[in-house]
């Protein structure tokens, strides 16, 4: 493939992943806000406490088929139809398992609501058995566009229905059916786009044959699953579903900020990484641009996000849930660096070294847990600044191994990011000096926002940076 026509494919499916993240994420916020306004913090602790179950089965289920997929050049119908059935077998078994299981977790939690909730919840995972293949897919080839148009009415009609149940006074069993009928309609609509469809022969040699790259993706995302929701594991056993609903809140607006991000390069990293293996130089530099673009997206949107939290959380979710700002102001700045630590380990998977990305996640898990449980005596505050600060601080063990496959310095990695996450200080900076006598949340809110955006646009404008004029040249492009 020439230069043009992958940077065409990379753009096109940058632009429809961000279209997609953003309108997602905005009614992800405004369904999240009507939720909140319609739920206690003990009711949305409820749903929380099961996340680290619920994560742990999916990447069961998925055994991180999808990525090998999309690591072979050329995958046949034959490897597609071995991972469809080997995924319905498996989600039917851990749904069982945690089905059995259920009285255990409540028992751990001291919460007896937790058994059929649990149990209707885990129903998604399994659910979402049936996609995986066709999730591969789409994934595989690059049709970014019609997997944003499925994230889009999935969470739409999912959205109505959670709501409309909680304000028919069924509290958190709305949190789960949202969940459950937004992976259930993502299904459909995989079998709608995907041209795809599976045989009854059943063959399970290519699983076999990809088990060697797939199993350690699989073991790498168990543990990130375990890594993500650390907190809000140790806070439901130790202290109450409350405080677990307080850092819950807080890490869903961080992680819809991130995932805004996260959205748009995921799409595209591994595929697009895939297709210039063979080119130490070029992948250097597609890398270099990818890590620029996730610099000048991530850092204004997370660290605005940290510096306008209070009032953002008065607004939307009122007095009850303010202690989440504070926790909120913390996690963003560990958000900020989510998109860039995800484009390290599309590199580490790309080059076929998944050996490598799990070891990595092993040691930073075992690292954070034990650094949580040793604090759980402490401010919940102290917790999430420690784990926040594991989580940056390991980037730096990403970007060595990314030294050592492709070459590239730490000095030209910093020299992509750092002047970015420079130029949003600055740009907060000056929206506080010019906003800190607004008193009203709303306009201060509404002023924040407006004066740090325009402050980031126009440093960058006055600075001639490369990455702002060719985003902007494209969408110029586009719109002609």
């Amino acid at each position: 493939m020439t230069e043009p026509s992958l940077k065409e494919k990379t753009a096109r499916g940058l632009l429809w992943g961000g279209m997609a993240g953003i309108l997602t994420q905005l009614m992800n916020a405004f369904f999240g806000i009507c939720l909140l306004r319609l739920l206690t913090p003990a009711d949305y602790g409820m749903v929380q406490v099961l996340a680290v179950f619920s994560g742990v089965a999916a990447c069961l289920q998925e055994s991180g088929f999808i990525a090998a997929l999309a690591n072979k050049k050329n995958p046949t119908h034959a490897d597609y139809n071995a991972v469809f059935w080997f995924n319905i077998l498996c989600g039917g078994t851990c749904y069982m398992l945690l089905f059995a299981c259920a009285p255990l977790i409540a028992k751990f939690y001291d919460e007896p609501q937790l058994v059929p909730l649990a149990r209707f919840a885990f129903l998604g995972f399994f659910i979402s058995a049936f996609g995986i293949a066709q999730r591969a897919y789409l994934f595989g080839h690059l049709m970014v566009r019609q997997s944003a148009v499925i994230s889009t009415v999935s969470l739409l009609i999912s959205g109505v229905c959670g709501v409309a149940m909680a304000w028919c006074g069924l509290a958190y069993w709305g949190l789960a059916a949202q969940s459950v009928i937004y992976v259930t309609i993502i299904v459909i609509m995989n079998w709608w786009y995907s041209p795809w469809r599976p045989t009854w022969k059943l063959n399970f040699r290519p699983i076999r044959e990809m088990f060697g790259f797939s199993s350690k993706l699989l073991l790498t995302s168990l543990f990130g699953q375990v890594n993500k929701n650390v907190l809000s594991t140790l806070l439901g056993r130790f202290y109450n579903t409350s405080i677990a609903g307080y850092y819950g809140n807080a890490a869903k607006w961080n992680d819809m900020g991130a995932n805004l991000i996260h959205g748009m390069i995921v799409g595209v990293a591994q595929p697009v990484l895939t297709q210039v293996n063979d080119d130490i130089k070029r992948y250097r530099q597609v890398f270099r641009k990818m890590l620029r673009f996730a610099a000048f997206i991530s850092f204004p949107a997370m660290f605005g996000l940290g510096f306008v939290a209070k009032e953002f959380i008065l607004i939307t979710a009122g007095l009850t849930w303010v202690r989440s700002a504070s926790l909120l102001t913390i996690l963003s700045v560990y958000g900020a660096f989510v998109p860039i630590n995800t484009l390290y380990t599309n590199l580490v998977v790309s080059r076929g070294k998944s050996n490598i990305n799990l070891v990595n996640t092993v040691v930073s898990c075992v690292l954070i847990w034990g650094a949580m449980i040793g604090l759980r005596h402490y401010e919940l505050e102290v917790m999430v600044c420690t784990f926040s600060a594991i989580n940056i601080a390991w980037l730096l063990v990403w970007h060595y191994f990314a030294w050592r496959l492709v070459g590239l310095r730490l000095s030209d990695a910093l020299k992509d990011i750092l002047p970015f996450a420079g130029v949003t200080l600055i740009a907060i900076g000056l929206s506080w000096l010019t906003t800190r006598n607004i008193e009203h949340p709303a306009l201060l809110l509404a002023a924040r926002i407006v004066t740090t955006g325009i402050a980031y646009v126009g440093i960058l404008y006055l600075l001639r940076a490369q990455v702002l004029r060719e985003s902007i040249g494209y969408l110029l492009k586009k719109k002609k």
